[in-house]
């Protein structure tokens, strides 16, 4: 995020709105990954799993994401689902749309299907491709997006390759250089993002880290980021997997992202995992980032995350005296107490 990103951010916050929008565009996908979040049955409000609302498909769908959008004018937009692939045509239609807005866009696909090859050359828009690892382990568990179909399907574009990290792959020496090894070197790839694998509360599951392994990866992110300058991981922002945010009120990420479901209405909290995170145990690269410019102290003295708290109380005040006197589905909710990159 770059200083002028940080300042039209704090700009939105003081407003009251949240400078980031994360929209679910489809409750569909082909896929059916272990310990996918969105598909948790208590995703939504701790009682609704994303297949059970309804959703939208052609100029509906546009025209719906659009009034979302210019009601809460983000500076950036996240497109999750399900994959927004499955609804490829809204897609071409919408993205276009929401760039000529002067937001930033980011797209996140499991790429069974191939991006539009006019994305490749537009600025401000990320499309990221979900990848669980090597052939090995990605082919079984997202199939039918295997290795040999994300090629494919990328030919000719640019892409942010984003790799979840799980306890299997850390059991393993050399694991994570041999992803890099695979991807960094393909022109298609414009950077690779590692998240670590986020846990709902009282899970028990093969993919969860133990304390070790967090460290362990923290480690090796930090060597290997200097010999593959794709490993587009901040300094700073690494070791912050080490100590996450205690909870979403304190997770800076959490407070400034708006996350919508595929009906376009229903808010997923208390961030875009849903349900009841393990705070404890957040692996999200995006609340990292944050975290870190939170903790940067300016002159040496107050921490960003001081001043950030003091505006998001004034940007609440103001979005309270500004409210109209509407049915609550009419407006969105705008710098909830507890809100949220795609997988």
């Amino acid at each position: 995020m770059q200083s002028r990103d940080v300042v039209r951010a704090w700009g939105a916050i003081l407003e009251g709105r949240p400078p980031f929008l994360s929209l679910e565009v489809t409750r569909e996908c082909p896929l059916r990954c272990p310990g996918c979040y969105a598909y948790e049955p208590e995703h939504i409000a701790g009682q609704l799993g994303l297949r059970t609302l309804s959703d939208f498909k052609g100029d509906q769908l546009v025209e719906r994401a659009l009034a979302v959008i210019d009601r809460v004018r983000p500076l950036h937009v996240s497109l999750v689902g399900g994959d927004p692939l499955v609804r490829y045509r809204e897609m071409e239609a919408l993205v276009p749309q929401i760039l000529a807005r002067g937001i930033h866009v980011q797209l996140v696909t499991s790429a069974f299907r191939a991006p539009a090859l006019a994305w490749a050359n537009m600025d401000h828009l990320t499309v990221v491709v979900s990848i669980d690892g090597l052939p090995a382990e990605h082919d079984v568990r997202r199939a039918p997006a295997t290795y040999e179909r994300i090629l494919k399907s990328i030919e000719g574009n640019r892409v942010t390759v984003h790799c979840t990290i799980t306890a299997q792959m850390v059991s393993r020496p050399g694991y994570l250089e041999e992803f890099l090894a695979f991807w960094t070197p393909r022109p298609e790839v414009h950077r690779v993002w590692f998240s670590l694998f986020t846990p709902q509360r009282g899970a028990v599951a093969p993919e969860i880290l133990s304390s070790k392994q967090r460290a362990q990866v923290v480690a090796e992110i930090t060597e290997l980021r200097q010999r593959y300058p794709k490993l587009d991981m901040h300094p700073r922002v690494v070791p912050e997997f080490l100590k996450p945010p205690a909870s979403p009120d304190e997770c800076i990420f959490a407070q400034v992202t708006e996350t919508l479901s595929a009906d376009l209405t229903s808010r997923v909290t208390p961030c875009q995992f849903g349900g009841d995170p393990d705070c404890s145990q957040c692996g999200c690269i995006a609340s990292m980032g944050l975290a870190s410019i939170g903790r940067y102290k300016l002159g040496g003295v107050i921490p960003l995350g001081q001043i950030f708290n003091a505006s998001v109380k004034i940007g609440r005040w103001r979005s309270r005296s500004k409210r109209p006197s509407t049915p609550a589905t009419a407006a969105l909710p705008v710098m909830p107490a507890t809100v949220s990159d795609p997988e």
